[in-house]
């Protein structure tokens, strides 16, 4: 097959069910967009699209490994290997109100460790990926490069995302965004410094959490997840 981004068969044929995947989502966007006057409905129909990404994009991925498990916040599925496709909609809260700001994360987990990881922006059309001892690179439209972390360490310098609720304590030019996933690949990319959240599904953090080891930062999860560039100290 001709390889559309830098990487395995297996990362461009997971890329490509997430295209596939993504076309119906923009139509599902501008849906969306006239259901505003009415929050539950548009509660609702994003609620079924995103069961309808779980569905569609199933049979592609098991193209790529038939015996791979499935999971997803919503459904668990056991496969027949150690392989797992780890799958989210991430900032649903902004798709519900028409903010284009969100993502489909998308995560291979193989004995347990995530070898290939995209958060794919289906507006913009932006994909932020990794393989496991590769590195992170950013592809669209016009734009493909490899992904580093920032280097900043002075507070009055950074940028942070939180995802957090309660009184939390910021530090820096603070920025919620509502898409975790993104968050993530923004740390990962250099654009935060960091971001903090209170704990998340993990389906929505899988693919996430390898681009910013494959950038050079650091991230862990207790009763906090934190991403830091490795220079930030929280």
């Amino acid at each position: 097959m001709e390889l559309l981004i830098k990487g395995s068969t297996e990362l461009n044929k997971m890329f490509m069910a997430l295209q596939r995947t993504a076309t119906g989502l923009r139509h599902d966007f501008g849906e969306v967009e006239n259901l505003q006057q009415s929050l539950h409905g548009a509660r609702d129909f994003v609620k079924k699209a995103a069961a309808r990404i779980e569905e569609s994009i199933l049979s592609d991925l098991l193209l790529v490994r038939p015996a791979a498990g499935l999971l997803t916040p919503n459904v668990t599925h056991e496969g027949a290997s150690r392989d797992e496709f780890v799958l989210a909609l991430s900032g649903a809260s902004n798709f519900v109100r028409a903010n284009p700001h969100f993502a489909i994360s998308l995560a291979l987990r193989s004995n347990d460790e995530t070898k290939i990881a995209l958060v794919y922006s289906p507006i913009d059309e932006r994909l932020y990926y990794a393989e496991q001892g590769r590195g992170a690179y950013v592809f669209s439209a016009y734009h493909s490069a490899r992904v580093r972390v920032s280097n900043l360490s002075e507070v009055s310098d950074l940028t942070v995302a939180y995802n957090t609720s309660g009184n939390v304590k910021t530090i820096g030019d603070v920025r919620r965004t509502g898409c975790p996933a993104l968050d993530l690949a923004w740390v990962a990319s250099g654009k935060f410094d960091a971001f903090v959240s209170d704990p998340l599904d993990y389906a929505e953090i899988a693919a996430g959490e390898l681009l910013v080891r494959e950038a050079g930062g650091k991230i862990r999860m207790d009763s906090e997840l934190v991403a830091t560039n490795g220079h930030v100290e929280l």
